[in-house]
C-alpha cells in the first residue's frame, strides 16, 4: 500500500510515522514548509515527496491540513487523485469540507471520506509527532455513504497500520455538534480560564486539577479559530449553556446560598457518573 501524507505538522507527521512503523506501507509525504518534508525524508519518516505527480500512485491520501487549505488542495489536485483510491482529510470539523468535497469527488471520479483522528497534544508542528500518537484511539469517519459495509471495512483496512482503537463512523452535522461539546469548548474553556489574575501566582499552589484544566490552553491560534468560526452555530449553543450553568453558580455564590450550590455540584457529579460512569 502506497500512502500520501499533505502537511507534516503533528497530525500528519504522526501518521507518517505511524504508516512507517508496517515495512509493506510506502510513505509519501507534502508539507508546505519544504525543508520540513526533507527533513522528514531524512530521518526515516517518510520515503519520498509527494509530487502532485505522485497522487496518483497512492492507495490512500490523508490531507492533514486546516479545513480551507484542505479544500484548496483538494480543487487543486482533483484530477490527479487515484480513481481506486481513497482520500480523507483530516481537518476537525467535517460540514463544510464534506459539502465541497463530496460532489467534487464524484464530478472528478475519485473517493473522499471526512475523517478527523481523535489524537493530539497541546504543541503542534512535526518535532512533537510520534510514531505512536494514534495507538488505541479513535478516528471518526464520514463516508459518502453510511450503509456500504464493504467500503467501510475498505477505509478500515486502510486506516489499520495507524494503530486506531475504534472508527467510528458518523455524519458531518453529528460530528460537528458533538465536537463542539468534546473538544472545541475544551479549548475554550481552558483558554478563557487560564486569563485569570490569579494565574500569575499559582506555584505552590496546584496540582493535577490545574493541569488538567489548563492543558490545552497552549493551543494554536489560527487554527483553533478556524475551526471554532467553521462550527460557529453548533459552539453558541454549547457557549449558551455552559455560560447559563456558571450564572447559576455565581448566582449562589453571591447569595451565600449553601442548599444551592450544594445541588448544583451534585447535579454535575451525578451527571458525570452517568455519562461515565
Amino acid at each position: 500500500m502506497t500512502v500520501g501524507i499533505v502537511g507534516l505538522g503533528l497530525i500528519g507527521g504522526s501518521l507518517a510515522k505511524a504508516y512507517k512503523r508496517d515495512p509493506s506501507v510506502t510513505v509519501l509525504g507534502w508539507n508546505r514548509t519544504a525543508s520540513t518534508a526533507e527533513f522528514a525524508l531524512l530521518d526515516g519518516s517518510i520515503d519520498g515527496v509527494l509530487t502532485p505527480e505522485r497522487l496518483g500512485e497512492c492507495d490512500l491520501v490523508l490531507i492533514a491540513l486546516y479545513p480551507q487549505a484542505a479544500m484548496d488542495y483538494l480543487r487543486d489536485n482533483a484530477d490527479r487523485f487515484s480513481r481506486t483510491g481513497i482520500v480523507m482529510d483530516c481537518a476537525g470539523v467535517k460540514r463544510q469540507i464534506c459539502a465541497f468535497a463530496f460532489p467534487l469527488a464524484a464530478e472528478h471520479g475519485f473517493t473522499f471520506v471526512g475523517g478527523h483522528p481523535m489524537a493530539g497534544t497541546q504543541f503542534s508542528g512535526y518535532k512533537y509527532a510520534r510514531a505512536n500518537l494514534y495507538d488505541r484511539a479513535p478516528m471518526v469517519i464520514v463516508p459518502p455513504v453510511l450503509d456500504d459495509p464493504d467500503f467501510l471495512q475498505r477505509v478500515k483496512e486502510r486506516l489499520k497500520p495507524a494503530g486506531f482503537g475504534r472508527i467510528n463512523v458518523t455524519t458531518a452535522a453529528d460530528h460537528d455538534r458533538m465536537i463542539a461539546f468534546t473538544s472545541q469548548m475544551a479549548h475554550v474553556v481552558s483558554n478563557a480560564y487560564i486569563k485569570s489574575p490569579a494565574a500569575a501566582d499559582h506555584k505552590g499552589f496546584s496540582a493535577g486539577s490545574y493541569k488538567d484544566l489548563t492543558r490545552v490552553a497552549w493551543l494554536n491560534p489560527d487554527m483553533w479559530s478556524e475551526l471554532i468560526l467553521d462550527n460557529r452555530d453548533n459552539m453558541l449553543s454549547e457557549l449558551d449553556a455552559l455560560i447559563d450553568s456558571l450564572s447559576a453558580y455565581r448566582d449562589a455564590v453571591r447569595a451565600n446560598d449553601f442548599p444551592t450550590l450544594r445541588a448544583l455540584l451534585e447535579e454535575g457529579k451525578r451527571r458525570k457518573e452517568e455519562i461515565d460512569g
